[in-house]
Protein backbone atom coordinates (compact mmCIF):
# COMPACT_ATOMS: atom_id res chain seq x y z
CA UNK A 1 0.00 0.00 0.00
CA UNK A 2 1.21 3.48 -0.86
CA UNK A 3 -0.18 6.36 1.24
CA UNK A 4 -0.10 9.92 -0.02
CA UNK A 5 -0.71 12.98 2.13
CA UNK A 6 -2.35 16.21 0.99
CA UNK A 7 -2.07 19.34 3.13
CA UNK A 8 -3.78 21.97 0.98
CA UNK A 9 -6.52 22.16 -1.62
CA UNK A 10 -3.97 23.24 -4.23
CA UNK A 11 -1.93 20.08 -3.71
CA UNK A 12 -4.84 17.75 -4.54
CA UNK A 13 -4.83 16.59 -8.18
CA UNK A 14 -8.13 17.13 -10.00
CA UNK A 15 -8.86 13.38 -10.23
CA UNK A 16 -8.58 12.76 -6.47
CA UNK A 17 -11.88 14.40 -5.39
CA UNK A 18 -13.72 12.33 -8.02
CA UNK A 19 -12.02 9.18 -6.71
CA UNK A 20 -12.88 10.10 -3.11
CA UNK A 21 -16.53 10.72 -3.97
CA UNK A 22 -16.78 7.41 -5.84
CA UNK A 23 -15.13 5.55 -2.96
CA UNK A 24 -17.37 7.21 -0.37
CA UNK A 25 -20.51 6.32 -2.36
CA UNK A 26 -19.34 2.71 -2.74
CA UNK A 27 -18.52 2.46 0.99
CA UNK A 28 -21.90 3.88 2.04
CA UNK A 29 -23.81 1.71 -0.41
CA UNK A 30 -21.96 -1.38 0.88
CA UNK A 31 -23.16 -0.62 4.42
CA UNK A 32 -20.17 1.38 5.60
CA UNK A 33 -20.60 3.63 8.60
CA UNK A 34 -18.99 6.77 7.15
CA UNK A 35 -21.70 9.41 7.05
CA UNK A 36 -21.73 13.19 7.02
CA UNK A 37 -24.44 15.65 7.97
CA UNK A 38 -24.68 16.83 4.37
CA UNK A 39 -25.22 13.37 2.84
CA UNK A 40 -28.50 11.51 2.44
CA UNK A 41 -28.87 7.97 3.72
CA UNK A 42 -27.84 5.27 1.20
CA UNK A 43 -28.14 4.55 -1.57
CA UNK A 44 -26.08 7.52 -2.75
CA UNK A 45 -24.26 8.45 -5.93
CA UNK A 46 -20.78 9.90 -6.33
CA UNK A 47 -22.45 13.07 -7.64
CA UNK A 48 -24.35 13.42 -4.34
CA UNK A 49 -21.14 12.95 -2.35
CA UNK A 50 -19.01 15.29 -4.52
CA UNK A 51 -20.03 18.60 -2.82
CA UNK A 52 -19.12 17.18 0.60
CA UNK A 53 -15.75 16.04 -0.74
CA UNK A 54 -15.17 19.48 -2.31
CA UNK A 55 -15.87 21.14 1.04
CA UNK A 56 -13.48 18.75 2.78
CA UNK A 57 -10.70 19.39 0.23
CA UNK A 58 -11.24 23.17 0.46
CA UNK A 59 -10.66 22.95 4.23
CA UNK A 60 -7.25 21.29 4.02
CA UNK A 61 -4.34 23.07 5.67
CA UNK A 62 -1.01 21.79 7.05
CA UNK A 63 -1.76 22.82 10.64
CA UNK A 64 -5.49 22.10 10.75
CA UNK A 65 -6.54 19.34 8.36
CA UNK A 66 -4.74 16.68 6.30
CA UNK A 67 -5.98 14.08 3.86
CA UNK A 68 -4.38 10.64 3.60
CA UNK A 69 -5.08 8.56 0.50
CA UNK A 70 -4.04 4.91 0.17
CA UNK A 71 -3.44 3.27 -3.20
CA UNK A 72 -2.87 -0.32 -4.25
CA UNK A 73 -1.68 -0.91 -7.81
CA UNK A 74 -2.54 2.71 -8.60
CA UNK A 75 -6.18 2.44 -7.48
CA UNK A 76 -7.66 4.41 -4.60
CA UNK A 77 -8.01 1.78 -1.85
CA UNK A 78 -8.95 4.01 1.08
CA UNK A 79 -8.64 7.38 2.73
CA UNK A 80 -9.13 9.38 5.91
CA UNK A 81 -8.80 12.88 7.33
CA UNK A 82 -6.86 14.08 10.40
CA UNK A 83 -8.09 17.38 11.88
CA UNK A 84 -6.88 19.65 14.67
CA UNK A 85 -9.35 21.76 16.61
CA UNK A 86 -8.10 25.37 16.58
CA UNK A 87 -9.40 26.17 20.09
CA UNK A 88 -6.44 26.53 22.49
CA UNK A 89 -7.97 24.23 25.12
CA UNK A 90 -7.93 21.25 22.73
CA UNK A 91 -5.37 22.23 20.09
CA UNK A 92 -3.10 19.40 21.30
CA UNK A 93 -5.77 16.89 20.25
CA UNK A 94 -6.86 15.77 16.81
CA UNK A 95 -9.81 13.97 15.30
CA UNK A 96 -9.70 11.23 12.69
CA UNK A 97 -12.69 11.38 10.34
CA UNK A 98 -14.00 9.59 7.26
CA UNK A 99 -11.92 6.42 7.68
CA UNK A 100 -12.75 4.43 4.55
CA UNK A 101 -11.48 1.35 2.81
CA UNK A 102 -13.04 0.67 -0.58
CA UNK A 103 -15.03 -2.61 -0.40
CA UNK A 104 -12.76 -4.21 -3.05
CA UNK A 105 -9.73 -3.69 -0.78
CA UNK A 106 -11.11 -4.72 2.61
CA UNK A 107 -9.14 -7.29 4.58
CA UNK A 108 -5.84 -6.31 2.94
CA UNK A 109 -4.50 -4.02 5.69
CA UNK A 110 -5.44 -0.75 3.99
CA UNK A 111 -7.41 0.62 6.95
CA UNK A 112 -4.77 -0.43 9.48
CA UNK A 113 -2.05 1.11 7.31
CA UNK A 114 -3.94 4.38 7.03
CA UNK A 115 -4.61 4.52 10.78
CA UNK A 116 -0.95 3.80 11.59
CA UNK A 117 0.21 6.51 9.18
CA UNK A 118 -2.38 8.95 10.56
CA UNK A 119 -1.04 8.47 14.10
CA UNK A 120 2.54 9.00 12.90
CA UNK A 121 1.80 12.20 11.01
CA UNK A 122 -0.41 13.52 13.81
CA UNK A 123 2.43 13.11 16.30
CA UNK A 124 5.49 13.96 14.21
CA UNK A 125 4.18 16.49 11.69
CA UNK A 126 1.20 18.10 13.41
CA UNK A 127 2.54 17.94 16.98
CA UNK A 128 -0.63 16.36 18.34
CA UNK A 129 -0.62 14.40 21.59
CA UNK A 130 -3.94 12.57 21.33
CA UNK A 131 -6.39 11.49 18.65
CA UNK A 132 -10.08 10.76 18.95
CA UNK A 133 -12.71 9.29 16.70
CA UNK A 134 -16.32 8.23 16.75
CA UNK A 135 -17.44 4.83 15.45
CA UNK A 136 -20.83 3.23 14.91
CA UNK A 137 -21.46 0.15 17.03
CA UNK A 138 -22.60 -3.07 15.41
CA UNK A 139 -20.07 -2.95 12.56
CA UNK A 140 -17.07 -4.53 14.29
CA UNK A 141 -15.22 -1.21 14.31
CA UNK A 142 -14.50 -1.17 18.03
CA UNK A 143 -12.38 -4.33 17.72
CA UNK A 144 -10.57 -2.99 14.67
CA UNK A 145 -9.57 0.20 16.49
CA UNK A 146 -8.68 -1.64 19.72
CA UNK A 147 -6.23 -3.84 17.79
CA UNK A 148 -4.51 -0.61 16.71
CA UNK A 149 -4.15 0.65 20.30
CA UNK A 150 -7.27 2.79 20.55
CA UNK A 151 -9.28 2.78 23.79
CA UNK A 152 -13.02 3.18 24.14
CA UNK A 153 -13.65 6.20 26.38
CA UNK A 154 -17.42 6.46 26.16
CA UNK A 155 -20.65 5.81 24.29
CA UNK A 156 -23.78 7.65 23.35
CA UNK A 157 -26.27 4.77 23.60
CA UNK A 158 -28.71 4.59 20.68
CA UNK A 159 -27.50 7.93 19.31
CA UNK A 160 -27.30 6.76 15.68
CA UNK A 161 -30.51 5.74 13.91
CA UNK A 162 -29.45 3.63 10.94
CA UNK A 163 -33.04 2.67 10.10
CA UNK A 164 -36.37 2.59 11.93
CA UNK A 165 -35.88 0.22 14.86
CA UNK A 166 -32.11 0.03 14.31
CA UNK A 167 -30.47 2.44 16.73
CA UNK A 168 -26.73 2.05 17.33
CA UNK A 169 -24.32 3.43 19.90
CA UNK A 170 -21.89 6.17 18.93
CA UNK A 171 -18.62 4.76 20.30
CA UNK A 172 -16.03 7.34 21.35
CA UNK A 173 -12.41 6.21 21.09
CA UNK A 174 -9.06 7.77 21.93
CA UNK A 175 -5.39 7.14 21.16
CA UNK A 176 -2.56 8.72 23.15
CA UNK A 177 0.32 9.45 20.76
Amino acid sequence: MHAQQFTSAGSVPAAVPRELAACWADVLNAGGAVVAHSLPMPPVTAAQVAPTVAELVAGLGPERCRLLVARRAGELAGWLVVRRDPHPLVAHCGVVNHVQTHPRFRGLGVGAGLMTRAAELARTEMGLERLQLSARSGCGLEGFYRRLGWVEVGRWPGALRVAPGDDRDDVLMSLVL
